[in-house]
């Protein structure tokens, strides 16, 4: 697993396509009804349907993985999750940055141990693989500001509170984060150049919104200083998607 940063030049090598399907073997005709994606996210519908088996898949295919499932529990739940998953050999594992400093630094080298032990779907022990850099949920990109507000009762403005959990996983020792394209020019600013930024969230302009409320076009969100752009449905559901991710490659190219 090559290391993720700094950011890659080529285009399409900043796009994460999202098997968000429920099988592996919707997830496996995706894949291969899309050869040119490098990179792709596996969240937690397909991991709960199809389990490890569906990484193999990707791996075989020589694709990068980006393993979606933002644990968010106590210190010694998040290390015992983050071992198991440090050994699958995937290049980005998510955690939930509220779930605190100590939480996130036991994931972290958990995360290491893990990739020391490493097994195959079969449980069999195999050799050592790189570990996958932890990224932290700074705050869900579905989730605005009055829900922030009135729903969780978070008395910081959406933009500070989102820097404050950036910081705190920066402090933790972790890679980067996910965050809204919308807050990633100050997250830039602040982090620096060497922090991932992983945006959802973003929308060419021809394409619908959906459930994303704060959303970017991929031009903008690059411009702003992110570092991969996830983008769904504006591909996988298009008309013809071999050319609506072409399409967008060249508008961020």
């Amino acid at each position: 697993m090559a290391d993720l940063t700094p950011t890659p030049v080529n285009p399409a090598d900043r796009i994460i396509v999202p098997l968000d399907v429920p099988s592996r073997e919707a997830a496996i005709a995706l894949m291969d009804a899309l050869p040119q994606v490098g990179f792709w996210k596996v969240g937690l519908e397909l991991f709960v349907s199809a389990g490890p088996s569906i990484l193999t898949a990707l791996k075989e295919r020589g694709k990068r993985i980006f393993l979606d499932l933002k644990f968010h529990d106590i210190p010694n739940t998040m290390a015992g999750a983050c071992r198991a998953a440090g050994g699958y050999g995937v290049d980005l594992l998510t955690v939930h940055a509220p779930a605190g400093k100590a939480a996130l630094m036991a994931a972290q080298a958990a995360v290491l141990e893990g990739a020391m032990a490493s097994r195959d779907p079969a449980g069999t022990t195999t050799a050592p693989v790189s570990p996958p850099q932890i990224i932290a949920v700074t705050l869900l990109t579905s989730i605005q500001a009055r829900a922030l507000a009135f729903d969780l009762k978070v008395p910081l403005e959406l933009p500070d509170y989102v820097l404050q959990m950036a910081l705190l996983a920066q402090d933790a020792g972790l890679a980067g984060v996910v965050c809204s394209p919308q807050e990633a020019a100050p997250l830039r600013l602040t982090c620096g150049d060497d922090f991932l930024l992983v945006c959802p969230g973003v929308r060419p302009h021809w394409a619908a919104k959906g459930d994303q409320s704060r959303v970017l076009t991929p031009q903008q969100a690059i411009a702003a200083g992110a570092s991969y752009l996830v983008i769904g449905r504006p591909i996988t559901q298009a008309a013809d998607p071999e050319i609506a991710f072409q399409r967008i490659c060249d508008e961020i190219g």
